[in-house]
């Protein structure tokens, strides 16, 4: 054996800081290493590489950083892996060239420090292996002479975490997964907002029988090449907020932001010495997901964006020891929502519209002859909705409508119309659409005042009858109203259902018409109108519904009301 064994564990005690306390450096002798590896205090921020542990680096750009690796015995197997995260790494692999004798009369007494320090840092030793990029990269080697390892890295690009594992048993020690014999995920099934992945299980967790996981990450950028590359980059989207600039003075929201007591900022004095809860950042959609599903090989993505192209990749991990590798990724594109057929309008025709709770309708209108102006005309029977329109795919109008709205459109000889109509969240939405070149079109649906409500006067309410009064307009328009007794426990959700402002008086029983008549005022400060409704029973609720119907025949219901007779008069 040769004297080499010595004077490396020396220069290793240097590195690490330990003086002259005699500790053996971890090698596979397997009772020691357990002993040492589960304690982090040995490893932590120092130079040594752990025979057969994974451990977790730092890169401040251009910087290089060296980690050291010792071999004991000639003739020993050795692999080291470097795993980049965040940026592609140069590194290197040298076999220092160490002296036989620990000083110049071979007394066995250390050299000086400083002298062991420079004879490592000024001797740049035999290169074995060099590697430049971001791939998961190892060197291998089945027979190596005994000595000390120089592991040295550098990132050029920015600051960089990196994985390193080194083992003079790799034989026995396997610790990152093994791939099966075609490691590439496969897409089975598309839709617009599920993809379904698979692939072949690792046969470590199969022949070996150690505990194996698999993660799926998904993201919009790219593939990754490691775990470690996936964790760095949901790290960087989970920081929410840059430190501030020095000398910054923080404002009151500053300090309510970051959780703190906004008293401080009253006063700016230091009298409460009550402790704040934590701040937590609100929670958002982030670019990159990472799921793990235990040791299923069948993974079925969902929530995705149609239309939207993703990137997936799957990783192997070892529970035990927490290590991982990458199967190839794949990537897909989800398919486009489902072209809906275009409606066609037809120039001074009512169309009726339905549009599904969340959904989209597109209308299209395509004028004959030469235009200079379109009229459109808008009933929303239940809830608001978002109207677009687009002239030969520009866009001239987007708001949201309710009730009556009448939109006045420059025209262009030739050209098209595309109307999109988006529904609400509340529910179904149902309405009536015309559109229309000719200049002298009159409105197809009757003017409405401001306010559509029934008033109903309580100090007039009978047994036997009710009056109530709805205000007008200045054009003269027919009125009908229309009573229906329903139950005392009559609730909101059903007066919702009732309150389709399209469906007309045909829709009503006869016996359900209380009466109609014209009205109009040309002072708008005197358009209402009262009614009283007798024949009802006493103590039975009502609903009212009063219905204006305009020249071309279709109406608009106000907002309907509900009234309750006297019990006892």
């Amino acid at each position: 054996m040769r004297q080499c064994k010595g004077w490396s564990v020396v220069v290793l005690l240097v590195l690490l800081g330990l003086g002259s306390v005699a500790q053996k450096l971890p090698t596979r002798d397997e009772g020691l290493f357990q002993m040492q590896i589960r304690d982090k205090s040995l490893f932590h921020d120092s130079s040594v590489i752990p025979d057969g542990a994974e451990i977790s680096g730092y890169l401040f750009r251009d910087t290089p950083k060296r980690y050291y690796f010792v071999v004991e015995e000639d003739n020993t197997p050795l692999s080291v892996t470097v795993t980049p995260c965040d940026a592609p790494l140069e590194w290197k692999l040298t076999l220092q060239e160490l002296p036989e004798d620990a000083s110049g009369g071979g007394s066995g007494e250390p050299e000086p420090l400083d002298q062991q320090k420079q004879q490592v840092t000024v001797d740049e030793g035999t290169e074995l292996f060099t590697y430049k990029g971001n791939d998961v990269e190892s060197y291998v080697a089945t027979s190596t002479p005994s000595g000390l390892y120089q592991l040295e890295l550098l990132s050029t690009e920015k600051d960089s975490n990196f994985k390193v594992y080194a083992t003079t048993t790799p034989e026995s020690d396997q610790p990152y997964p093994e791939l099966p014999y075609d490691p590439r995920v496969d897409v089975t099934a598309l839709g617009r907002t599920t993809v379904t992945l698979a692939w072949k299980p690792t046969p470590t967790g199969l022949l070996m029988g150690q505990p194996v996981q698999y993660c799926v990450v998904i993201n919009k950028e790219h593939n990754f090449k490691s775990m470690c590359a996936a964790e760095a980059k949901i790290s960087t989207d989970d920081a929410f907020m840059l430190a501030p600039k020095p000398g910054r003075d923080f404002s009151p929201f500053d300090f309510v932001h970051f959780g703190f007591d906004n008293g401080f900022g009253k006063d700016r004095g230091l009298t409460s010495n009550k402790i704040s809860r934590a701040y937590a950042a609100k929670p958002r959609v982030s670019d990159i997901q990472k799921v793990c599903i235990g040791n299923k090989n069948i993974f079925t993505v969902s929530d995705l964006k149609p239309d939207t192209q993703y990137y997936f990749d799957v990783f192997a991990v070892n529970a035990a020891t927490n290590t991982s590798t990458a199967y190839v990724g794949t990537f897909a594109r989800t398919k486009e929502e489902a072209r809906q057929k275009t409606v066609e309008l037809k120039d001074g025709k009512v169309s009726e519209v339905f549009i599904k709770r969340k959904g989209s309708k597109f209308l299209r209108f395509a004028p004959v002859s030469s235009h200079q102006r379109v009229t459109l005309f808008v009933h929303t029977c239940l809830d608001a909705v978002q109207v677009q329109v687009r002239r030969d795919g520009k866009l001239l109008l987007s708001q949201n409508v309710e009730g009556i709205r009448q939109f006045q459109l420059r025209g262009k000889p030739k050209a098209k119309y595309l109307i999109r109509f988006r529904g609400s969240r509340k529910g179904a939405s149902t309405l009536k659409v015309l559109a229309s070149t000719r200049p002298s079109s009159k409105q197809p649906f009757p003017s409405l005042p401001e306010d559509t409500r029934i008033k109903a006067f309580d100090k007039l309410r009978t047994c036997s009858s009710v009056t109530v009064a709805w205000l007008g307009t200045q054009d003269r328009n027919k009125y009908c109203i229309y009573r229906k007794e329903v139950a005392d426990n009559y609730g909101e959700e059903q007066r919702r259902r009732e309150q389709n402002q399209c469906a007309g008086p045909e829709t009503r029983r006869k016996s359900e018409k209380v009466l109609c008549k014209y009205f109009h005022s040309p002072n708008l400060q005197k358009a209402v109108t009262t009614e009283t409704i007798t024949g009802l029973e006493p103590g039975k609720t009502y609903l009212l519904d009063v219905y204006v119907v305009g020249h071309s025949g279709h109406s608009v219901k106000y907002q309907n009301k509900l009234v309750k007779t006297r019990k006892y008069c």
